[in-house]
């Protein structure tokens, strides 16, 4: 595979010149300026008038240079046989820098409203930037280049997740010398390490845009010479080529990058930093003020040159040094530059829409009844590897949450690493690649990739708006909960976070035992184009029956009538979680000797939510049957009771409602003393469900204090 890569790698630097490069970085250049400057006479076919350019131009120049020279100068090995080449932008503000890749290449002439290789349509791309139906940033709306959310940081460790397990794929990371200041990108670096023999993985080429500054000051890195540099990252074990700002010294490194570059597995290799200026190619000083290697050149160095005579002064001078007319022809790019810059045809990847999921689920906790939690999810876990290869990513948890894949089959497909930021980086990755990934983890440590979520979130919808089929499903299983760990080990918070979005691809379940988690998980994989989050506890919870699992997983609910099943209740009881379910359903049990009871146990929280708004919702006409009006509801859950509270409050139909649930201990406590903090425990929800019904003593039999 070595030679062939490097026979693969030698056939496409052969397949292109320097100066065919160059202009194809010119163009992309050009077509940047344009799309920030210019509404008319896009390739300078007339002398510029102030009516050619935009009254408000906006957008971002700064970063797209550098991007620019990387682009060309990949060109030619994105045509590699038998390669898969992804492009991941670490910023997504080089937003014209895909748009003019995307048009050179032809890739926006696709749909009803598309953009060709006209003087009309280059006219549209440009004049209508940044608001096109693109967007002005990069998303999954631009074909050919992957920037998965919007945050900055997990490019280079989304790169290794596309990389895993794909040895024919190539996947260049693109990464801003501010960026390497986030924590994400530093933890990456090292965390490479952690992939050494975990399979037969791609190739990842990490490009460090090293342009000397962040939005508004100096980046970090760029206080290291460039010896310091390379001390600084091969310390790590990289083979550091730095170039730039020269197209030839930038084509002669991409060769030399790609070249000696090793698959994943072997860890740490090759490390190309291109050193360009930030804004490469601004005037450098425009009426008395300096624009070069200032913050300026982060957005639109020119500010108004439709009014102002220097900056439009400036600004014909500044497009004419791309020299267009060599570059454009009747409103096409001219054919070398095509050329440089086409990638091959990649094979539009759609998976089959998954079929027996139900079944599935319910048949996995027949298999796993009667298992402790980590037997159980160890069993699951191993059958959905046989099944569809999937990985497992942990911050360095799966052994304390009871999980035990330790023999040497599965050291294969699962990784550890303390962060948690790579763990769902790497999943990401994996995932949006058309594999399965799960990410496992505490639960108090989860909210620490809230953003990375609700980000990868907004990835999928702008990608199922794009037209893209479904990818695997983001699945998080969080476990060692706040009920039974230290008070620094306690926040069920992601579950707020996730629900607060009011994506309709969240789903949250908490099941109420070991057999019901493992059915959940199986589920959840198994599914395409969602986010779900399983809650539960490893420590051991009492089983409940399984004839209700598969109404549980298929309406999200089910009522529990082995407990309490009145027709015409005057109390409702509702468990959310496995803790909550061992507590109400003791309480439940005394009350229905002496009280008009109906027990609901939620398996997916989402289910509460109001029609329309959440896909799991409970249909509004099931809602009130299952709920009747005028009749009290006491909510026991696991979680926070905001969550509950805002999903009911989407629906809008009044209920008299107590939730108790997850709230901070002021000191530390025990189990026990946090049931009755946050008065959770079966004693506390009896007398609460008493209040809630207003019985007098008259028309009850006295509860024994004890019962349970």
């Amino acid at each position: 595979m070595t030679d062939t890569w490097t026979q693969r790698v030698r056939a496409a630097a052969d397949s292109a010149t320097a100066e065919e490069i160059d202009a194809a970085r010119r163009a992309l250049d050009y077509l940047c300026l344009t799309q920030l400057y210019l509404r008319d006479n896009i390739t300078l076919t007339a002398p510029l008038e102030s009516q050619h350019v935009k009254a408000d131009p906006a957008g971002h120049w700064g970063v797209c240079p550098p991007v620019n020279a990387v682009l060309a100068a990949l060109g030619p090995y994105r045509r590699m046989p038998g390669i898969d080449v992804r492009v991941v932008h670490g910023g997504g503000h080089a937003g014209p820098s895909a748009l003019a890749q995307a048009w050179i290449t032809g890739a926006l002439a696709t749909g009803a409203d598309g953009i060709g290789h006209t003087e009309h349509d280059l006219r549209r791309l440009c004049a209508q930037f940044p608001r096109t139906r693109f967007g002005g940033e990069i998303t999954p709306l631009i074909p050919g280049h992957d920037h998965l959310g919007g945050q900055l940081g997990p490019a280079l460790a989304i790169a290794h997740g596309m990389g895993l397990d794909a040895p024919n794929r190539l996947s260049v990371a693109l990464i801003g010398d501010g960026e390497c200041e986030t924590g994400a990108t530093a933890a990456a670096w090292l965390g490479a390490r952690a992939l050494i023999g975990t399979g037969t993985h791609g190739r990842v080429l990490p490009v460090i845009l090293a342009n000397g500054l962040r939005m508004g000051s100096a980046s970090l890195l760029s206080g290291l010479d460039p010896h310091d540099l390379a001390q600084h990252l091969g310390g790590l074990g990289y083979r550091v080529i730095t170039a730039g700002p020269s197209t030839v010294e930038i084509v002669d490194a991409m060769a030399r990058a790609l070249g000696g570059l090793e698959p994943a597995q072997h860890g740490p290799s090759t490390v190309l930093v291109i050193t360009i200026d930030k804004g490469h190619g601004v005037p450098n000083i425009v009426a008395g003020q300096q624009l070069a290697r200032t913050s300026r050149v982060h957005k639109v160095p020119l500010r108004n040159p439709r009014e102002n005579a220097a900056e439009f002064t400036a600004l014909s001078r500044w497009l004419a040094t791309y020299r267009p007319d060599e570059l454009f022809l009747d409103g096409a790019p001219v054919e070398t530059i095509r050329s440089v810059l086409a990638p091959a045809d990649r094979a539009r990847v759609e998976l089959a829409a998954p079929r027996g999921c139900l079944a599935a689920a319910n048949a996995v906790a027949d298999q796993v009844a009667g298992l402790s939690f980590g037997d159980a999810l160890t069993r699951t876990l191993r059958q959905l590897n046989a099944v569809y290869g999937l990985r497992v990513f942990s911050p360095d948890e799966l052994s304390s949450n009871r999980i035990e894949l330790t023999s040497a089959a599965d050291s294969g497909w699962t990784t550890e690493v303390l962060n948690e930021e790579l763990c769902h980086a790497w999943a990401q990755g994996y995932q949006s690649t058309g594999r399965r990934a799960l990410v496992i983890s505490y639960e108090a440590f989860a909210p620490i990739t809230a953003s990375l979520l609700a980000q990868q979130l907004l990835a999928h919808r702008l990608a199922a708006a794009a037209g893209r089929p479904p990818t695997p499903s983001l699945v998080y299983l969080l476990t060692s909960l706040g009920w039974h760990n230290t008070i620094t080990h306690a926040n069920p918070g992601l579950i707020d976070i996730a629900i607060g979005t009011a994506d309709p691809a969240v789903h949250v379940y908490l099941p109420a035992d070991a057999a019901r988690t493992a059915a959940a998980l199986t589920f959840a994989v198994r599914k395409l184009g969602r986010a779900s989050l399983i809650i539960a506890s490893k420590h051991p919870m009492p089983a409940h029956p399984l004839t209700t699992v598969d109404e549980e997983l298929r309406n999200g609910y089910a009522v529990w009538a082995h407990i309490a099943y009145d027709p015409d209740p005057e109390l409702m009881v509702v468990s959310i979680g496995d803790l909550a379910a061992r507590e109400l359903s003791s309480a439940a049990t005394v009350l229905a000797a002496h009280l008009r009871v109906r027990y609901v146990h939620i398996h997916d929280l989402t289910s509460l939510g109001a029609p329309g708004r959440r896909s799991a919702a409970i249909p509004a006409a099931d809602f009130d049957r299952l709920f009747p009006p005028g009749v009290p509801i006491l909510f026991a859950a696991t979680c926070h009771p905001a969550p509950v509270h805002a999903l009911l409050g989407e629906r809008g139909a009044p209920r008299t409602v107590t939730v108790r649930g997850w709230t901070n201990p002021p000191v530390p406590m025990t189990a026990d003393e946090l049931l009755d903090h946050t008065a959770i425990s079966a004693a506390a929800l009896r007398e609460a469900g008493l209040a809630l019904v207003d019985h007098s003593a008259a028309h009850r039999t006295p509860i024994q204090e004890g019962v349970h």
